[in-house]
């Protein structure tokens, strides 16, 4: 089973567009959230993902935010004027698909949560150590955030204590083994430098994690946010990666 995986979205549907044209066929879909805020096209991207197959989709932060589940003080000056955008341009019947996005899930051997499986929704998981501390959190054999908007594989060493963190690089196939934590990275919002849109690829049928990245066409996304009256900020970070 060909199995991708995908966080952060965040409203940028040539990102989302250019990560499923180049995943090519798959058996399922999992995202870990976070479908809006930042970008400009929140329910063309929420329309997208409600058509992929066997999907399971959890809610993120901003998701939360955006039906007023979490207070807009919680935030940053640019997210929380994304969010309001957000507020005021989903529509009825995506804003109800949000309603129903359950904030952490257990598919087979994968315990999946936007943010970590302790606070699902709005923990960081950033540094070996907040791994350590998510470990006692799930019981399968791995776990799936995303959240921070990079791409990192924890693993439990032999000594309970001692984890292990990895930064795949693109194309590189990590073998899955218990236990692991592991993040896609973002599709339409990087913040490890590098402003390809990022995913992942499970293959169940050999155990195996694979990342990729694949460039897309930022600069119409970064027009679009400022036609939009999105903070500029936004479109500035796109091209950086941070």
């Amino acid at each position: 089973m060909r199995i991708l995986v995908i966080s952060d979205i965040h409203g940028n549907l040539p990102a989302f567009e250019t990560v499923l044209k180049h995943a090519g066929s798959v058996d399922a879909v999992w995202c870990l959230g976070d479908l809006v805020g930042y970008g400009p096209q929140p329910n063309e991207c929420i329309d997208l993902v409600r058509t992929l197959p066997n999907l399971i989709c959890l809610l993120g932060n901003h998701d939360a935010a955006s039906m007023g589940g979490i207070d807009l003080e919680e935030f940053n000056n640019e997210a929380r004027q994304s969010v309001q955008y957000m507020v005021d341009h989903i529509t009825d019947e995506n804003r109800a698909f949000l309603e129903n996005l359950p904030e952490k899930i257990r598919q087979n051997s994968f315990t999946m949560a936007h943010g970590s499986p302790r606070y699902p929704i709005w923990e960081y998981i950033l540094n070996t150590e907040d791994a350590r501390h998510n470990m006692p959190a799930f019981s399968t054999k791995y776990c799936l955030v995303g959240h921070t908007h990079v791409p990192v594989v924890y693993k439990l060493g032999k000594k309970d204590e001692h984890v292990e963190m990895t930064i795949p690089q693109p194309g590189q196939v990590i073998k899955l083994s218990p236990r692991m934590i592991l993040n896609p990275g973002s599709v339409g919002q990087p913040r490890d430098h590098n402003s390809n849109a990022s995913y992942a690829i499970i293959d169940s049928s050999v155990g195996s994690w694979e990342l990729h990245r694949e460039p897309y066409n930022f600069r119409l996304v970064q027009k679009m946010i400022v036609d939009a009256g999105l903070p500029v900020r936004n479109a500035a970070r796109l091209e950086g990666g941070w």
